[in-house]
């Protein structure tokens, strides 16, 4: 903790140097709507406002007007008080979380009590946006409204529609703001939702807490570091967009004060550069030589916390293997039929080790946000001092070939060492078909379009990449299905093999059916087979043929006609009348 002890020192100093450079009157308005009432309550935007709150604090706001659970009364008188304060302001900030709607191109913020039985009751029980921008009009340099509205609203399911030409869409409306220097930023693109998130805050309040006080940092390029993080975040599913346009100067929400110069910077200036050459290489020996040469001080602290993030990093990937090596074993003595007390013994040895690497993963998460801490620390620090005259700042290290850095710097893989890497977390969440090599193949293609395909993510499996490495890290448990070869069955993380009780036998649904006797075999053949049997008899016995009751006489004397045969008529010139015809 030593190094953000002494980023926290410098910060805190020049933050106290800076104060007079704030001759602009800033002030905010920050509300939370968690608890709805009529609807399902939000987890986050209480936490996202509380975070945003702290943010602008820190940002030296002049007011920071705080409201969380608003209903419908108050949340117009706060409107209203937050007006009069703002009338005379030069930023004016309005930062919203909790649920929004769309009706007919015209965006709302829903309060807390609203009921929304019908679609014009957003006419009543709801404050457009157009309300807000009326609220923030008087600043004189510059309007920001920032939205982390678009949840999936679950107001409109229920809503009853009073005319069927009346719009209502999923999401916010993209708007326009008829005011110069005045920008809307929205958590997800006009038409689309944005997710709630999963931790204690949402991707977008999460991203937008990291950029957007960033002194000197020009407010386009902070939300454009904004959105980098959320689709990255989201897997591409949420992108946070940005309505409004600025003039050519920079916009930064929190300006940057110009400072004294001071000879203990030239001092620090060549350590600054040496630090920034080790922490594009990202090795541990590469730290470990620039402790040699600069053991104490600022850079020194940054250095062993990037240390122990390499340390942390090696640690969890050992203990990762380890435990698929140990799962592997298990599953090997289970599928060989190896005594109970080998197959406890191994189950006992793979828990170990998952829990081993899980531990792992913990710390190595602490180190590497730790180690992230201390780098937006530096940032900060070092675009407070860059603000003056770069050739003599007054405090802290002169700026080197690279830029500020305000997103996070964890190290990624090694190019030659990714494959594998990506290898073991696929086979960790259960997508692997093949084994863990240092080689791209076929297999790890498929593998990587089946965790595709049950995580819901669109990686390019043809490649393999260090966002797929993090998206798969931060899975916690088993992905894709467990799929096991006929003759066995899935039991747990395991396929053990089927065995059928005696008198049945296993089928091609790989279920045990009951074996049938000869004797019930041929009184279960269907009927049509016996119909099959009978055809040949059946078709013997035709009708014969019956005789037709008919008199026939000739020369001979009268007797019946004959079977098959009838009278015809002949010509009376050859003597007879009616004759016999047979066919």
């Amino acid at each position: 903790m030593r190094n953000l002890g002494l980023v926290a020192s410098v910060v805190f100093g020049l933050s106290l140097l800076s104060q007079s450079a704030f001759a602009d009157k800033r002030v905010a308005l920050v509300i939370g709507n968690s608890a709805y009432q009529n609807v399902v309550k939000l987890a986050n935007p209480a936490n996202d406002a509380a975070a945003m709150t702290e943010t602008l604090k820190t940002a030296n706001f002049d007011i920071v007007e705080a409201r969380r659970d608003l209903k419908a009364t108050e949340m117009r008188r706060t409107l209203r008080d937050f007006a009069d304060k703002a009338r005379d302001a030069d930023v004016t900030l309005v930062y919203f979380a909790g649920h929004g709607i769309e009706v007919d191109g015209t965006n709302y913020l829903i309060p807390t009590d609203a009921l929304l039985e019908r679609d014009t009751d957003v006419y009543d029980e709801a404050f457009s946006l157009e309300r807000i921008l009326v609220t923030i009009e008087p600043a004189r340099k510059l309007r920001l409204v920032i939205l982390d509205a678009c949840r999936d609203n679950p107001f409109v399911k229920n809503m009853k529609r009073t005319t069927t030409s009346r719009a209502i869409s999923r999401g916010l409306a993209k708007v326009e703001p008829a005011s110069p220097n005045t920008l809307i930023a929205y958590s997800a693109k006009a038409g689309s939702t944005a997710l709630d998130g999963d931790s204690k805050n949402s991707p977008f309040t999460a991203a937008l807490i990291r950029h957007i006080a960033t002194p000197g940092l020009d407010l386009r390029k902070a939300f454009g570091f904004v959105r980098d993080d959320v689709m990255k975040t989201t897997s591409n599913r949420q992108e946070p967009y940005v309505y409004g346009s600025l003039g050519g100067d920079d916009v930064p929400l929190v300006p940057v004060a110009a400072v004294a110069t001071s000879p203990t910077v030239s001092a620090q200036a060549e350590t600054r550069r040496d630090y920034e050459l080790v922490l594009q290489l990202a090795t541990r020996d590469g730290w470990t030589a620039f402790l040699t040469q600069h053991p104490d001080g600022f850079y020194a602290s940054l250095a062993k916390s990037q240390l122990a993030k390499l340390a942390a990093e090696d640690a969890h990937s050992a203990a990762a293997e380890k435990a698929r090596l140990a799962t592997e074993e298990k599953a090997r003595l289970a599928t060989e039929g190896a005594r109970k007390a080998e197959q406890t013994k191994a189950a006992a040895d793979a828990k170990a080790a998952e829990d081993a690497r899980i531990a792992a993963e913990k710390v190595k998460t602490a180190e590497q946000e730790r180690a992230a801490a201390g780098e937006r620390a530096r940032a900060a620090a070092e675009a407070r001092v860059d603000a003056g005259k770069p050739d003599t700042p007054a405090t802290g290290p002169q700026l080197a070939t690279l830029p500020a850095p305000t997103a996070d710097v964890s190290r990624t893989p090694a190019p030659a060492d990714l494959p594998r890497q990506v290898q073991i977390e696929l086979q960790r969440v259960g997508c692997l078909q093949g084994s863990v090599d240092n080689t791209w193949t076929t297999a790890s293609r498929k593998s990587l379009e089946r965790f595709n395909r049950y995580a819901s993510t669109k990686f390019d499996a043809k490649a393999v990449s260090t966002d797929a490495l993090d998206a798969i890290k931060g899975r916690s448990s088993r992905v894709c299905p467990l799929v096991c070869a006929h003759g066995s069955e899935a039991d747990g993380d395991r396929c053990v093999k089927i065995t059928c009780r005696a008198g049945t036998f296993l089928n091609d649904d790989n279920e045990c059916e009951k074996r049938r006797s000869r004797n019930e075999a041929k009184r279960n053949v269907p009927r049509r087979e016996h119909d099959e049997l009978d055809r040949p008899q059946i078709q013997a016995r035709a009708p014969r043929a019956q005789p037709s009751g008919q008199i026939v006489c000739d020369n001979a004397g009268c007797r019946p006609v004959r079977p098959g045969c009838r009278l015809v008529s002949r010509d009376m010139r050859i003597g007879l009348t009616n004759v016999e015809a047979c066919n």
